[in-house]
């Protein structure tokens, strides 16, 4: 099975950014942690922090090579992937695009939140993404992700 994960803005800054909220472990130690757990799944990752760069992701995702990017060079790892586990963080309130994507695509996504976004600002109580989305993980931390990760394989059975 094969697993992408994609983080959106300033998810590169995990570890760093707002300790209190995200935590101190950078995204990079916690993704080699998950491959050390599921030795059988294969793990891409992929971070940006523009939109149209995450759209063009989850097209590659759901179409490989056939997805007529404009520009395939920048996603070297373009293959088709299983399911996908999306933070797409603040994009998650603003993104009609990333939610037109996610249904342009047959394969399983499932919305991750570090924090919980409820209990947060009121304009993230507001997803564009959730309705998309295969099903939503929020408030667990980094452990989020282990929880759509274990979502996405029972799926696959």
């Amino acid at each position: 099975m094969k697993i992408l994960i994609i983080n959106g803005p300033n998810l590169n800054l995990l570890g760093r950014r707002e300790p209190g909220i995200y935590g101190a472990d950078t995204f990079e130690c916690f993704l080699n942690a998950l491959r050390e757990k599921y030795t059988d799944t294969e793990f891409e990752y992929y971070q940006s922090n523009v939109e149209g760069e995450i759209v063009d992701r989850i097209h590659l995702a759901g179409y490989g090579k056939h997805a007529n990017l404009n520009d395939e060079s920048a996603h070297p790892n373009g293959d088709k992937v299983d399911g996908i586990v999306l933070n797409a963080g603040a994009y998650t309130h603003t993104s009609i695009a990333i939610h037109d994507a996610i249904k342009a695509i047959n394969i399983p996504v499932i919305e991750v939140h570090i924090s919980n976004v409820h209990q947060r600002e009121e304009f993230r109580h507001q997803s564009y993404i959730s309705p998309a989305a295969t099903g939503i993980i929020i408030g667990f931390g980094l452990e989020g992700y282990k929880l759509a990760i274990d979502g996405l394989r029972s799926m696959a059975k």
